[in-house]
C-alpha cells in the first residue's frame, strides 16, 4: 500500500525513500567473497561488473571508455558532447577547469555552453566510435530524444554496439517542434539495443519498457551540488523508491509479454559502494556512476566533474565541482577493485559491492535483489 501524506486540505503526497534511508539486513548466510558474480548481460553484451559511466565529457573521452570496458563496464559516450564537436577536447577541458577554479562555476558553466554552440562534426565522433570499437569493448553512445533521429543513423554506420537515448525526464513519445519521436516506433527500426532514460515512477518505465527498450535508466544522475535540477526545475528523484517502482514495473512487464526481461539501470545517488549495493537490493541491474569515477586518472575531467545536463543552452541543471585534486586522483583499476586506503566506500566500488552480497549470503546480481531492508526511523 502507498504511504500518502496529507501536505494540505484536499492534497496529499507520496512518501518516498532515498538510498540513504533504507539499509541492507544481514541473513542467516553468509559466503566467501570469491564465490560472488558481479557480472551482468545486457542484450547480447556481457560485462563483467554493473558500472555504467554517466555519459559527460567530464568522464568519458574514448580512452576512459576503453579503459572501463576492459575493466568489465560500459563507458557512454555523450554523442552531442565536446568529443563531437571539437577536435582539442582535452585543452577544452583544461580550459573549463581554469575558468571554473580562477572565475567560478557561473563562468565555467557559460563556457561550457559557448564550447556546446559549436556545429557538430559527425567525422570526429565517428573518429572517437572507432577508437573504442577498434579496442574490442563494448561501444556506447548517448543522444537526447530531441535529437535521436538525426544522430543515429550516422552512429549505427561507424558501428555503435549499444544506443542510449538519455535525458532528465523521458518518455515513451516525445513531441517536439518537428514530428514527434515515438520511441516504440523508432527502437523497431534500429539493428542495435537501445538503453532509455531517465525515469521516475511505475508508470512511465512501463511505458519505456513496451517501447522494445532493452535497458531503462532510473533517475538524472542526482547529486546534491553537481546536479541542479531540483533548484531549476524543483523536481527530484527519490532513488531508493524510483528503482523499487522501476523493478516492479519490470516484473509487470515480464507478465504482461510472457518472459521478456528489460534490465533497470540506476542514475543517481551512487556516491559509494554502499549505495552501489542498496541500489541493486532495491531492484536495480547496473548503476549508472558518476563523481565515484571522477577520482580516477583517466577521466578527462582532472578530477572535475559535471553532469550532462550542466551545458544546456538556456536552462543548464548541472554545475562544475572539484571532487578530487591531483594528489587524490588515483588509476581507474583503484576506483573498482582496490586497494583502498579509504573507510567511507570511494574506492574498491567492486569490492564492496562483492562484499555486501557475500555478507548476507548472495551469489549473483539476481539474487541479491530479494535481499532484506530496513528504513531508517
Amino acid at each position: 500500500m502507498r504511504d500518502m501524506v496529507e501536505i494540505g486540505m484536499g492534497r496529499t503526497a507520496r512518501r518516498t525513500y532515498e538510498l540513504d534511508d533504507i539499509d541492507i539486513v544481514p541473513s542467516r548466510r553468509t559466503r566467501s567473497s570469491k564465490q560472488v558474480s558481479v557480472a551482468w548481460q545486457l542484450d547480447a553484451y556481457r560485462f563483467e561488473i554493473p558500472f555504467l559511466a554517466h555519459p559527460t565529457d567530464a568522464l568519458v573521452s574514448p580512452r576512459f571508455a576503453i579503459e572501463l570496458g576492459k575493466a568489465g563496464g560500459l563507458g557512454v559516450i555523450n554523442g552531442e558532447g565536446l568529443w563531437a564537436r571539437h577536435a582539442d577536447v582535452e585543452a577544452r577541458i583544461q580550459q573549463l577547469a581554469e575558468v571554473a577554479e580562477k572565475e567560478g562555476t557561473e563562468a565555467a558553466v557559460q563556457l561550457l555552453q559557448q564550447l556546446h554552440a559549436a556545429p557538430m562534426q559527425p567525422e570526429l565522433l565517428a573518429a572517437a566510435v572507432a577508437e573504442v570499437r577498434g579496442a574490442g569493448v563494448t561501444t556506447a553512445v548517448r543522444v537526447s530524444p530531441q535529437n535521436a533521429r538525426a544522430l543515429t543513423p550516422s552512429l549505427v554506420q561507424a558501428g555503435i554496439d549499444l544506443l542510449v537515448v538519455h535525458g532528465t525526464i523521458i518518455s515513451a513519445e516525445h513531441v517536439g517542434d518537428g514530428e514527434p519521436l515515438n520511441l516504440k516506433t523508432f527502437i523497431a527500426e534500429l539493428d542495435v539495443p537501445v538503453v532509455a532514460g531517465g525515469v521516475s515512477d511505475h508508470r512511465t518505465a512501463l511505458h519505456l519498457m513496451r517501447t522494445g527498450a532493452a535497458g531503462v535508466i532510473v533517475g538524472y544522475g542526482s547529486l546534491q551540488g553537481a546536479t541542479t535540477t531540483n533548484e531549476v526545475l524543483g523536481i527530484r528523484v527519490p532513488m531508493a523508491t524510483a528503482i523499487a517502482d522501476a523493478a516492479a514495473a519490470r516484473r509487470d512487464y515480464l507478465d504482461e509479454t510472457g518472459g521478456r526481461y528489460v534490465h533497470v539501470i540506476a542514475d543517481g545517488e551512487t556516491l559509494t559502494s554502499g549505495h552501489i549495493a542498496k541500489a541493486i537490493a532495491c531492484g536495480a541491474d547496473a548503476v549508472m556512476l558518476g563523481v565515484p569515477l571522477s577520482l580516477a586518472q583517466e577521466a578527462p575531467g582532472a578530477g572535475w566533474y559535471w553532469p550532462s545536463a550542466a551545458a544546456h543552452p538556456s536552462v543548464p541543471r548541472g554545475a562544475l565541482l572539484p571532487y578530487a585534486i591531483d594528489e587524490e586522483r588515483v588509476p581507474l583499476s583503484q576506483v573498482l577493485d582496490g586497494p583502498s586506503n579509504d573507510p567511507f566506500g570511494s574506492l574498491n566500488l567492486v569490492g564492496g559491492l562483492r562484499r555486501a552480497m557475500a555478507k548476507t549470503g548472495y551469489s549473483d546480481l539476481k539474487e541479491f535483489q530479494k535481499v532484506g531492508l530496513n528504513i531508517r526511523a
